[in-house]
Parts: C-alpha cells; structure tokens; sequence
C-alpha cells in the first residue's frame, strides 16, 4: 500500500478533503473515539513533531491531538535535531521511519518536505513551511463549514502578504472544497504564477474560482468569509516599517468587513497583531471566529493523521473506506 503524506493542500483530492473534515466533525464530538496510534496494552505508538521555527498554537495542537489519538509526542524543539546540517534529510527520514509511526515538521523550505517524505515509509505532515500552511487551513475550512453549514460555492477574500503560505494555501485548500478564492495584495506580493496556475486547473474540476488583484475592494465585495495575516513574519524583522507603510491599503477594520457580506465571518491563523492587519474591533467582534479556528487546529490535525494513517495501512478506523 502507498504511504500517503500531506506536504501541500492539493495532497488530498476534494472528495479527500471532505472525508477528513467529516472526520474532523466527528472527533471533536467524541474525541478518544478514534485512536489509531494505540498499541496493545498500555503502549502507544510515537509520533515525532519537529520544529525548526517557534511555534504556539502546533505544538500544543499536534502535542494534543497525538495523546488524544493514543499515542505519544515526540517533540524535537529547534536546534535540537541535525536535520540538514550534520546529517540529511534523507538519513535522517531512514532512521525516523524505523522508531515513528508518523513524522510532523514545521520548517522552512518546502523541498525538505519532499525529500523528507521520498525517503520515508512513514506518513509525513508539513506542519508550516515557507510555501504551504495546509493543516491551518484544514482546521479553517472546518471552522467554515461549522459556521456555514458548507464551503462550495463560498466566496473567501484574503487581503494582505499575497505572496506567503498563508495565501497559498488559502488559494489551493479554497478551490479544492470549490470555493471561489479572491487574493488581493500590493504589486510584487502576489502568489507566484505556479500556485495560481495550479488553483485555476483544480477550480475548473471542483466549481470554485481564483481571482487576484491589487484592489482590496474588488475581493471584498459581498465576501462569505475574509481572512488576513500577519505583515510581519518571522525573519522579516528588519522590513517591518516598510512592510507596515505598503500593506496599509489591505488592513481589515470595520470599513473593510462593511464591503463583505452582511453575514462575512473574519479568520486569522494569530498572531495577531491588532491595529495593523486587522482591528481590534473585528478580531474581538461579533464576526471574528478565530478562536474556534485555532481550537480547530486541534481537530483537524487528529482527523488528518488518523486518515493518513489508515490510508497508509498503518491503522484501521472505522467509518473510512
């Protein structure tokens, strides 16, 4: 059987995509009902989550959601694995393999996950990386739906650094559930030609849309749900006042949500950074569902190693194909 792993969105077909997140709906309702990473007895199979960057709200999300499944963590901080300097990726996923049942990294550059999962026998997940944020936005289509009652046929406006994960994956995780996905950033931070090419091709087969343009209004209108993130990212310290003068045109406040749908619900990954990409008035408002978003993380991260894991022929759960 195939080893299935999840390093970019379109990793998951649409009918895919959807089983997870039918999953997802049923572990948050009863969450130790499904626990693929139990062994016999008092054992539990171990899962490695990696971290070359900080991080908040994964660590404690997969942490979770690892125990929840009846397995156990393995957390390997920054700076404490040799990935990529002392030893390979390649090595290093040869020897994970033989003491894991799964392997989580958050990283930088996207083709370490692809290298990382060519030379593994174990599922791997791409937890962040420079390219793709994909379990947020697993955990930020279940939070949709749940508010929603559906994701076809929506209309998601993401204003902002058009040009991160962030905005990747909103693009390819948005058109594979057919949403219709509008981008709106400066010049020179839009998403690359590549991604956009990929969303439209995967919009064609599921009847979202890709829109990308530099007026935050156009994206905006009569938006179902917008979304932004921070200008600032890590390691992007040193442009910080420029980035904060350039992205102004896309802040999300109370006039920005007023050109959306009546009804528009707001998502941010966090942090955030009130004043700036987004108001206080709307995180804290009534329209903001960022706190079910980030306890999502939670569910949609348990469903989606549960999947991999038993499409991988590692676990059987019941209620899957």
């Amino acid at each position: 059987m195939t080893v299935r792993h999840f390093l970019k969105d379109t990793d998951l077909t649409p009918a895919e995509q959807a089983e997870v997140l039918d999953l997802a709906v049923r572990l948050k309702a009863a969450p130790y009902s499904v626990q693929p990473l139990a062994a016999e007895g008092s054992a539990r199979k171990t899962v490695a989550v990696i971290f070359d960057k900080t991080s908040t709200r994964t660590r404690v999300s997969f942490s979770a959601g690892i125990s929840d499944l009846g397995g156990a963590p393995l957390i390997i901080n920054p700076g404490e694995a040799q990935i990529g300097h002392k030893e390979s990726v390649e090595d290093t996923a040869k020897v994970l393999e033989r003491m894991v049942a799964a392997i989580v990294w958050r990283t930088g550059a996207h083709q370490g996950l692809v290298d990382m999962a060519a030379n593994s026998r174990v599922p791997v997940v791409n937890a962040l990386c420079d390219d793709y944020h994909p379990c947020q936005l697993l955990a930020d289509l279940l939070t949709v739906r749940e508010h929603k009652g559906q994701l076809a046929g929506l209309s998601l406006a993401y204003l902002g650094d058009a040009a991160n994960n962030m905005a990747n994956s909103y693009l390819l995780a948005g058109v594979t559930a057919g949403m219709h996905v509008r981008i709106a950033g400066p010049e020179g931070y839009l998403p690359a030609v590549s991604i956009v090419a990929e969303a439209e091709k995967v919009a064609a087969e599921t009847g979202g849309s890709v829109l990308i343009t530099v007026d935050p209004v156009a994206a905006l209108e009569g938006a179902d749900v917008v979304a932004t993130d921070t200008w600032v990212s890590m390691g992007q310290e040193s442009e910080k006042e420029a980035r904060l003068t350039l992205f102004r045109a896309y802040s999300v406040d109370a006039e920005a949500m007023a050109k959306a749908a009546p009804d528009a619900v707001f998502l941010h990954c966090l942090p955030a950074y009130r004043g700036y990409e987004v108001s206080a008035d709307v995180i804290d408002g009534p329209q903001s569902i960022v706190w079910d978003e980030a306890e999502n993380r939670l569910h949609a991260q348990k469903a989606l190693l549960a999947w991999l894991l038993h499409r991988s022929g590692q676990a059987t759960v019941d209620g899957l194909g």
